[in-house]
């Protein structure tokens, strides 16, 4: 199902490229950073255009929670033990000066995107230590942040952590507002960028520089981000009934809960698990069983996931790909806080692109130095892949499908070799295991009715249609 946002009424289309063109900057990728990143590239004075592979906004910010936050869960503390208390202040005040460049930007422009200035608020149900460190961390680092209680939630909480003076809005009537005076053509996918040039199916791109903002970057060398971070998803329900929340709340515990109200619904999120590893699904279903416990009578509206790129040392990359590519520029790794990660990676690739120094920069520099930061989380996603790709080769197959529920997929063994089946109740659709990106081999996932790569994360429909990369094409129907 797609998310409330996508439900705003009709965009109008945008033309796919048709032939060769040449631009000071071309960015890849129509969502929230991409878009934003070409509007200021835009006011700077730089022909700009932007390559999408399906329609603005259609990625990833169609299906975020859409808080304007600086409070990014459990984080400063974490951040001042591994970067020093002055880096982690630059990652603070990038994102508060974030929240207060959308109200700027909106106002200016002029947009009716539902802003809201909203409390964000951390809590806990379980033993508040934690809490209390990340607040002593927040303050340090010259947040207005305050510990508080958190009594409008309908269950109880030890203690909560609120932050003041954050947001949240529409993130696709926003967009469309951004994204107006833009050049983007649209169903436009990009096959290959060598130096300067961008390669798509009906024409190419010449550009002085190049902005990766497509979510997960899909050239693999240099820059190597498919070893640098994984992809992780979540869900969420709307739901019509429950009161309106004063605050946007975030729950610090292990399965805890995002909760926000959005006009006449409250949008409740939760579930969190690496994309590709979802074998028995429930995650819709747990949240369900707590909207009736919380908000008896409520009434379910919507319910789509999200997925988001997890970086290893728990900083996105913002700033050169490689320094390799020294015109080619990144925006990724944004975690689960892609709004003001996408303001701030706006206005730090406009002052690189344009010559001039961002302050902000070093600290996501995609070129750090943070091998213990990001060791652990290497370790665990290089054993994945390594699982996966063995699973290609060595694991067994189901014999026959004649088991396979109608509505449902999986590994099965057929003409001798391992194909994916989705059995619709009518028919037997057959695609190839093997992720084009990297070879890994894909799994059913029941939740979705998708096949997921748990390497990369990179996702197809039942067909074998490709629904998010790093891929860059679809898994292909086998008969």
């Amino acid at each position: 199902m797609r998310s409330i946002w996508s439900g705003d009424g009709p965009r109008p289309p945008r033309p796919a490229l048709a032939e060769d063109i040449t631009a000071d900057v071309a960015v890849i990728g129509a969502g929230m950073a991409g878009c934003l990143t070409a509007y200021h590239l835009q006011r700077a004075g730089l022909r700009t255009v932007v390559l999408e592979a399906r329609t603005a906004g259609s990625g990833q910010t169609a299906g975020t929670t859409a808080k304007i936050t600086c409070q990014h869960g459990l984080i400063y503390d974490r951040l001042i033990a591994q970067l020093g208390q002055a880096q982690a202040r630059l990652y603070a005040q990038a994102n508060q000066k974030a929240v207060g460049q959308f109200r700027t930007l909106i106002e200016e422009e002029g947009i009716d995107c539902g802003l809201e200035t909203k409390p964000a608020i951390l809590y806990t149900r379980r033993d508040p230590a934690a809490l209390h460190r990340e607040w002593s961390a927040a303050v340090q680092l010259g947040l207005h942040a305050r510990l508080t209680a958190a009594a409008e939630l309908p269950f109880p909480v030890a203690e909560a952590l609120r932050f003041e003076d954050q947001a949240q809005f529409d993130p696709l009537r926003f967009l469309a507002a951004v994204a107006k005076g833009l050049t983007i053509y649209e169903h436009t996918p990009v096959l290959a960028v060598e130096g300067h040039r961008l390669r798509t199916e009906r024409g190419t791109v010449t550009a002085g520089k190049i902005v990766f903002a497509c979510h997960f970057p899909f050239v693999n060398a240099p820059g190597y981000y498919f070893a640098r971070m994984h992809q992780s998803s979540s869900y969420v329900l709307a739901l019509a009934g429950p009161r309106r929340l004063e605050g946007m709340y975030y729950g610090v515990d292990p399965g805890g809960y995002s909760i926000r109200t959005a006009g006449d619904v409250l949008l409740l999120g939760g579930g969190e698990h690496r994309t590709g590893e979802n074998p028995a699904g429930g995650q819709y279903d747990r949240l369900r069983r707590a909207a009736r416990a919380w908000w008896p009578g409520c009434v379910e509206r919507a319910a789509w996931s999200a997925q988001d790129c997890m970086p290893h040392d728990g900083v996105p990359f913002i700033g050169p790909f490689s320094a390799r590519r020294p015109d080619w520029y990144v925006a990724t790794g944004f975690q689960k806080w892609g709004m003001t990660t996408s303001m701030a990676a706006a206005h730090i690739l406009t002052d690189l692109i344009s010559g001039r120094d961002n302050e902000y920069a070093p600290v996501f520099s995609p070129q750090r130095p943070r091998l213990r930061a990001s060791l652990g989380a290497a370790v665990t996603d290089a054993l994945t892949t390594a699982k996966a790709l063995g699973r290609a080769f060595f694991a067994p197959a189901r014999d026959a499908a004649a088991d396979m529920p109608p509505g449902q997929g999986g590994i099965v063994e057929a003409g001798g070799k391992k194909r994916g089946l989705y059995w619709d109740g009518a028919g037997e659709h057959y695609v190839s295991v093997r992720c084009p990106h990297m070879g890994c081999e894909l799994a059913w996932d029941p939740e979705e009715k998708t096949w997921e790569c748990p390497c990369h994360g990179s996702r197809f429909d039942a067909g074998g249609a490709l629904l998010s990369g790093p891929a860059q094409r679809g898994i292909g129907a086998e008969n």
